[in-house]
């Protein structure tokens, strides 16, 4: 696999830093979780359970090694620095500053291990006027404008169903990173990335930026090409009160399917900007759309070539025949249901092993692997540095 023979700490918690690790781990890596002594990560504990693993931490964790470790303990910090030593890529989301006082910010890592890569993730970075605010994702999207664009059909924001901020910061650390071990080839050296979630927001918004940047101006949504403005690129409600999608703006999707409902007239109209020029069309579109269930509109538009969808909900995708055949809804042997891995190679494919680890599971093996004897391996359980199986 494409990371075999790499090993990476992660210090991180929650979902940036751990699914980018997972990625990680699904192509080859040894990942080892650092997790704290008494509560560990906190995915173990969210949401749904299958005999006790949530289902949280299983498509976050799977494949890693656990090393619950005090690193509040001088002790601690050694067995960490060790590691780091022995390691390719450290991962850590405390807020700005806690590494460095607890003895582990990236020059005290290096010192012992100069070709680590060290990657910091943080809501708004290390450095700025926002630097040390608290926040998870919904405060991060709210702060880089993102919220503002995500509006319900009342006007008003709505919470994002996909988190956003922590989804782009996984991605992009993990580009980060491959970059610099990539760069490390030539150079032998390790490297330092400042990675923060609100940059990440930032950068994907090229498509958004139109008339903040040309005029210092919210865009209008219904305006906007990709947020509403456009009639063929809509959502509509059907007459189950589910809803279709229409998600493709050129010419030859308007003919192909305004012809067919008996109203090529309003073909020309959908050539026009987004915005109320084509507010007959999509009255048009909200009025006939009402008149079927969406399974029949479903059949309706088999076969025809017009950018075309039914909202699905997770249940029917997890049954999805497509995404089976890619992929991206796996099953264990025990039955259970995971994500797949999206990023596909022709050789060398993912491997991804389906196991969590317990808690501490694999600590007393990582630290015999470091050259601790086993008096000191037992030591260090009785004394509350580490925490073994």
């Amino acid at each position: 696999m494409k990371l075999q023979g790499l090993r990476v700490v992660d210090l991180s918690l929650f979902l940036p830093g751990p699914l980018m690790t997972q990625f990680m781990a699904d192509h080859g890596a040894e990942v080892i979780k650092i997790e704290s002594l008494h509560a560990g990560e906190p995915n173990r504990e969210i949401g749904a359970k299958r005999d006790g693993v949530s289902v949280y931490f299983a498509n976050t964790h799977r494949g890693k090694k656990s090393l619950a470790l005090n690193l509040k303990d001088p002790a601690g910090v050694e067995i960490l620095l060790r590691l780091a030593a022995r390691s390719d890529v450290l991962v850590e989301a405390f807020r700005p500053g806690v590494a460095e006082r607890l003895g582990i910010g990236y020059r005290q890592v290096a010192a012992r291990a100069p070709r680590i890569v060290y990657a910091s993730i943080a809501a708004f970075g290390q450095s700025g006027p926002y630097r040390d605010l608290a926040a998870h994702d919904l405060a991060t999207e709210a702060m880089a404008g993102v919220l503002s664009l995500n509006r319900g059909a009342d006007g008003k924001p709505a919470i994002p169903a996909l988190a956003n901020a922590d989804m782009l910061a996984s991605m992009m650390t993990l580009a980060g990173v491959l970059m610099a071990l990539y760069r490390r080839k030539e150079t032998g050296k390790g490297d330092y990335l400042d990675m923060a979630m609100a940059d990440s927001l930032l950068a994907c918004l090229p498509n958004s930026m139109g008339t903040a940047m040309t005029e210092r101006r919210q865009p209008v949504l219904g305006e906007e090409r990709a947020l509403g403005g456009n009639a063929l690129y809509n959502i509509y409600e059907t007459k189950d009160g589910d809803y279709i999608v229409l998600a493709g703006q050129e010419p030859k999707f308007a003919r192909n399917l305004l012809e067919p409902l008996g109203r090529p007239d309003l073909v020309t109209l959908c050539e026009l900007p987004p915005g109320p020029g084509q507010n007959p069309v999509r009255e048009f579109l909200s009025i006939i759309f009402k008149e079927k269930n969406k399974t029949e509109w479903v059949e309706w538009f088999r076969g025809r070539d017009i950018a075309f969808a039914p909202m699905r909900t997770l249940p029917e995708v997890l049954e999805d025949p497509h995404f089976k055949a890619r992929g991206m809804v796996l099953k264990d042997a025990r039955g259970w249901d995971h994500l797949g891995v999206p990023i596909r190679f022709a050789d060398e494919p993912a491997r991804p092993d389906f196991a969590a680890p317990g808690h501490g599971q694999h600590t007393n093996d990582i630290l015999r692997s470091l050259g601790y004897a086993e008096s000191d391996i037992a030591s260090l359980n009785a004394t509350g540095v580490v925490r073994g199986a």
